[in-house]
């Protein structure tokens, strides 16, 4: 990025301008990126719904929080709120202009493990709550404090009012070159009881895929409008390699081998599971498995409570691959580290077994993930290794934000869902 420091040229400020007015179509959305200390597991952040995973709410309804600390010693934990702007910085608003009570309180619900090879405390907390009730739509973010008010946990989630409808429908690419690999997105918003008056200016609408913000898609404008309809009709600007079904594996029992699962062996503390070694599958025919792309769910079979009862695992990863990795890093990728991208669940190279590993610390369960290549550019890559077909199963989430004229904050008027299980030609 080129950083221009105390230039007074009233030409240079005009082209930076003009480069921003034509690139209004962005790939990526702006989210800080947080890293849990190492002790801090298993964050389930979920709409209280069943077969929900993504933390978008209805204004009124109930979100999930629950995670473990490893150092199981009962800590007193703060959850804090904050009100964001669409960029998801901190908004202008006073606490009382978005929360009715308190905005920051602390967690009262918490438990230690039972009989678990790993100790841990687990903690949870549900919003509303009889101490913090959300008053208005928006983005926000979620944080966990400890008794130093130091950040030990970070999540966004979105709130967001019905007062439009969202109909999306998902395509093969119209682009010829592209037609066996990229899926393609389209999507009105329905406004009959709303009023918008200048819809390219307020109207400012996201598009995700398996809810993943790494991959946002943002700056689109209404190319049509039939009566109180907007139709976003794009092709090339709201496409996406479709990529390939999450691999899987099941630990809820953890002294067995499963599918995916290829031995156990108990550690000098605690069990260690190994997958079986993954190829690339970017030359292999599509095969159909059903996935629950991304997420993780967390569960055993050698208890009652899965809260509690599930014990921790170290799962080692490895992937065998022809794909020339120079200047590349290579991650295992998913919803069960928020789909960040850091040094515990990096991939090495190792020359004696020929092949990129890594290990990682997880709760039992039933777990998702992908293998995801970043280059010396920052950019993103999950299909080199896994291959990339039209007929893959994705979740397509289009959210709705509204910045009306002289508004002090962004509101969220509606929230559209779509599928490509059946995919339009």
């Amino acid at each position: 990025m080129l950083i221009v420091k105390y230039m007074n040229f009233t030409y240079l400020k005009n082209y930076f301008v003009i480069l921003c007015f034509l690139f209004t179509i962005s790939q990526g959305y702006s989210q800080t990126n947080f890293t849990e200390p190492n002790y801090i597991k298993s964050v389930i952040f979920k709409p209280a719904a069943l077969n929900t995973y993504a933390p978008i709410i209805k204004l009124g309804e109930s979100i999930n929080l629950s995670f473990d600390d490893l150092n199981a010693d009962e800590h007193n934990y703060t959850y804090k709120i904050e009100h964001c702007t669409m960029d998801w910085e901190v908004s202008d608003l006073i606490e009382s202009e978005f929360i009715q009570g308190y905005a920051e309180d602390r967690i009262r619900n918490f438990e230690n493990s039972f009989n678990t090879l790993q100790p841990y405390t687990n903690y949870r907390v549900t919003f509303p709550n009889q101490d913090t009730k959300i008053k208005i739509s928006g983005n926000y973010i979620l944080s966990i404090l400890n008794e130093d008010s130091e950040i030990v946990l970070k999540r966004h989630f979105i709130v967001y009012e019905p007062k439009v409808t969202v109909g999306v429908a998902v395509y093969r690419s119209r682009d010829i070159s592209y037609i066996n690999t990229k899926q393609s997105v389209e999507f009105s918003i329905n406004h009959p009881n709303f009023r918008i008056n200048n819809p390219k200016e307020e109207i400012k609408p996201v598009l995700l895929q398996n809810n993943n913000w790494q991959t946002a898609i943002s700056g689109l404008k209404p190319q049509f409008y039939r009566g109180e309809q907007l139709l976003y009709k794009y092709n090339k600007e709201t496409s996406y390699w479709a990529g390939n079904e999450f691999l899987y594996f099941d630990s809820k029992d953890i002294r067995s081998t499963t599918l995916n699962i290829a031995n156990v062996e108990l550690g000098r503390e605690l069990y260690h599971t190994y997958l079986y070694t993954n190829e690339e599958r970017i030359n292999a025919p599509y095969t159909l498995f059903p996935d629950v792309n991304g997420n993780f769910i967390i569960r055993t079979i050698n208890g009652i409570n899965d809260y509690l009862d599930a014990d921790y695992t170290w799962v080692h990863f490895s992937l065998k691959t022809k794909e020339n990795l120079e200047g590349k890093e290579l991650y295992v990728s998913g919803n069960f580290n928020n789909w960040q991208l850091n040094e515990e669940n990096k991939l090495h190279f190792n020359a004696e077994t020929n092949l990129y590993e890594a290990t990682l610390l997880l709760k039992q369960g039933f777990y998702n993930y992908q293998y995801l290549i970043k280059d010396n550019n920052g950019n993103l890559n999950n299909h080199d290794i896994d291959g990339s077909f039209f007929q893959t199963e994705n979740d397509y989430t289009v959210i709705v934000y509204y910045n009306k004229f002289g508004s002090r904050y962004t509101q969220i008027i509606g929230v559209g869902f779509g599928n490509s299980e059946k995919i339009n030609n």
